[in-house]
């Protein structure tokens, strides 16, 4: 409950120090979309589609850096934990493969 609580007023104390430290004008070049430098092109609201293709792949990333946060624990209690956590590893290995093929398939890992 401590390390929660603690890590709730971290993030609170962040929001409220930018608010009170960060700048106040809103000007059109800052209110305007960032993409590299150039102005943007097209979007939502003109028409053309939107491309996806890199919010799924930012949302592959987090699936598998979960995983790993989740093996980590794992890997080191290897030798103490029972046979049942070990069945429960596979079981969960398996779901990954179950998704990583999917995405293979749906072809989002391809950028041409």
């Amino acid at each position: 409950m401590i390390m929660l609580l603690v890590a709730l007023g971290i993030g609170i104390l962040a929001v409220i120090a930018s608010a009170i430290l960060g700048p106040k004008k809103a000007t059109r070049a800052k209110l305007m979309a960032y993409e590299s430098g150039n102005d943007p092109e097209g979007g939502v609201g003109t028409g053309q589609r939107f491309p996806v293709h890199f919010y799924l792949v930012a949302m592959l990333f987090i699936v598998f850096d979960i995983e790993t946060a989740f093996f980590y624990p794992l890997a080191v209690a290897y030798q103490k934990l029972v046979p049942f956590a070990f069945w429960e590893a596979l079981t969960f290995v398996g779901l990954l493969l179950v998704g990583y093929y999917y995405i293979l398939k749906k072809g989002v890992l391809e950028w041409a």
